[in-house]
């Protein structure tokens, strides 16, 4: 299955919901399509948000496959590059105040996915999120 997305939130939340039938259709169990639901409202809103600065003008692609043993999730956008598997990790310790604003959430799509890639492919990111199943 594949969406074309405008860089709103509400298509974010589009996704997520497709994401969600498609899992039920396919007799995913609910811990793990949670988890893929999560990795994908994550991925898909820093595309909207920070690729896109919410210019609802553009678009992206979200690409479901079902292999049988595993779920993957493409995400395709044309902003500038940037890989997430490179985040650093966000200290903990820091108070508050001093404590940077983001990077959690590639923490939160690390945990729950089995594997994650990135790739710059004719101008544009991809991002493919695997989770096994079983």
């Amino acid at each position: 299955m594949t969406l074309e997305l405008h860089a709103t939130p509400e298509e974010v939340m589009r996704a997520v919901e497709a994401l969600q039938e498609f899992g039920q259709v396919r007799q995913v169990p609910d811990k793990q399509l949670f988890g893929l639901a999560l990795a994908l409202e994550e991925c898909a809103s820093n595309i909207v948000n920070h690729a896109y600065q919410r210019d609802a003008r553009q678009t992206f692609r979200v690409t479901l496959e079902h292999t049988g043993s595993a779920v993957v999730i493409e995400l395709r956008d044309r902003g500038q590059e940037f890989d997430p598997t490179q985040a650093p990790v966000p200290e903990k310790e820091a108070d508050g105040e001093d404590r940077p604003a983001g990077g959690w959430g590639i923490q939160l799509v690390r945990r729950y996915m089995d594997e994650i890639r990135y790739a710059r492919e004719a101008g544009e990111n991809v991002l493919r999120l695997t989770k096994r199943l079983g």
